[in-house]
């Protein structure tokens, strides 16, 4: 399995249970295939720099997982048929990028010390 970051703008008109549940469906599709879900990143409503399907914002979210190809095809293809997903891009992160991390402390550690 390889790491990949799964990228989505998702329309900003949206209820926000609607937004989480095509954030959750990617979960769902990369957990029913065998995957791992490494992170979810929920960026939140940003404006773009043009008008992208007659709309000026979206909310974004970035979601890391670990999965096979067929996964990855799978989540490609129902991304593309969802109507509230406006973008969606789907990288593969490289064994480079995967080396230069540095390893995030567990989000427990993160709420004791703040």
């Amino acid at each position: 399995m390889r790491i990949y970051e799964v990228v989505t703008i998702i329309d900003s008109a949206l209820e926000d249970d609607q937004i989480r549940s095509i954030i959750d469906r990617v979960v769902e599709i990369t957990k029913a295939g065998g995957g791992l879900l490494r992170h979810v990143d929920r960026w939140g409503r940003r404006r773009f720099a043009y008008e992208l399907a007659d709309r000026w914002e979206g909310y974004y979210a970035l979601i890391e997982i670990e999965a096979t190809p067929e996964i990855v095809a799978e989540l490609n293809r129902t991304m593309a048929i969802s109507d509230g997903v406006l973008r969606h891009k789907i990288l593969k992160v490289s064994d480079k990028a995967i080396a230069a991390r540095v390893p995030r402390p567990p989000r427990a550690a993160q709420v004791q010390n703040s």
